[in-house]
Formats: C-alpha cells, sequence, structure tokens
C-alpha cells in the first residue's frame, strides 16, 4: 500500500499551490486517489500560502493533515510553522538557499537541505525553486517516479506557457539529484 502525505509551505509567490496541484495531477494520471488543499494567508503574494496534498493507493480517509509525514519547507516562517508537527522519522526538504539549516537539523526526521533559489536561478529562472524543491521531495519519498511528475506538467502550465515546460522538468531532475545524493 502506498500512503504519502506532504504540506509544502512559503511566501505566496513562491508556487507552492502550484507544485502542490502538480504532484496531485502526477497521482491521478499514476492511478492513484490523491487530495489538494491550499491554504492561503490575508496578504497573498508575499504572505504565507500552504497547500496538503496525500497520494495513496488506498481511499483517502480525510485530507486533513495533523501530523504530516513531510513537508517541503520553501522558507523560514513555515520552518517554525510546520516542523514542530512532522511525524517523528518523516522527511523534509528544506530550502537552504533561504533557511540556514543549522536552524532546521534535527535527529527526529530525516532531512534534505537543497539550495533551491541557488539551483533555479543556475538554471535561468529564480522562480523554478519550487520546482528544484518538488523534484527533491519526489526523490526524497519514493512517492512516485519523477517521469510522472515531469510528465503532468501541462496538466498545471498553460499552453500558453509551454515553452516554459521543458526548463521545469529540467528544474525537477536538478533537486531529485541532489536529494539522490543527500
Amino acid at each position: 500500500m502506498l500512503y504519502q502525505d506532504v504540506i509544502m509551505a512559503g511566501f505566496g509567490g513562491q508556487g507552492v499551490m502550484l507544485i502542490g496541484n502538480l504532484l496531485a495531477y502526477a497521482g491521478m494520471h499514476q492511478g492513484l486517489n490523491v487530495t489538494y488543499i491550499p491554504v492561503y494567508g490575508p496578504e497573498m503574494r508575499g504572505g504565507t500560502a500552504n497547500c496538503t496534498v496525500v497520494v495513496s493507493s488506498e481511499d483517502i480517509g480525510s485530507p486533513i493533515i495533523r501530523t504530516p509525514k513531510s513537508l517541503i519547507l520553501m522558507n523560514r516562517p513555515s520552518l517554525d510553522k510546520f516542523q514542530p508537527r512532522l511525524e517523528d522519522g518523516g522527511v523534509q526538504i528544506v530550502n537552504s538557499s533561504l533557511i540556514d539549516p543549522a536552524l532546521a537539523e534535527t535527529k527526529r526526521v530525516r532531512s534534505v537541505f537543497v539550495p533551491c533559489n541557488a539551483v533555479a536561478d543556475g538554471l535561468g529562472n529564480t522562480r523554478m525553486a519550487n520546482m528544484v524543491a518538488l523534484g527533491a521531495y519526489v526523490q526524497a519519498t519514493g512517492v512516485m517516479p519523477i517521469a510522472a511528475v515531469q510528465d503532468a506538467l501541462p496538466s498545471v502550465i498553460s499552453s500558453r506557457y509551454a515553452k516554459l515546460i521543458p526548463k521545469n522538468a529540467e528544474a525537477i531532475q536538478a533537486g531529485a539529484d541532489i536529494a539522490a545524493k543527500a
């Protein structure tokens, strides 16, 4: 049986809703059951934003996650808010471009530190930091093949921006490659 849940969190504008949606579509394309719940702070862009995604081979009893198995943390406020709730033995993907690893390190969970902004900048667009983080998450948890997420990109990136799909797929792979070495 496959069951994985994740809270993805960051500032509004960092693309956490987009990668949550992408993971949900990829799960559906794999024939899995999924839930996706976005949560916005009152400020929207620049404010806090998070979403929860559950991916399972079985029926999903509730989309509400109190103690997540995994986290994607894109900024320090997200670390402060969600890390204490992470299940012992869980996995956290930490954007080490914006979060000091010394603040996030804990022995009770597996931490994968990924300089998401720096990697995305190296690929030509810092806005792809979210895709780097998602690639690292998929690799670290084994929730599904990396190719499944890359193949789902057209489901969340509109056709008028189709030229961005290959670069986003590259960013997902870059994050996966970093997590594979962690």
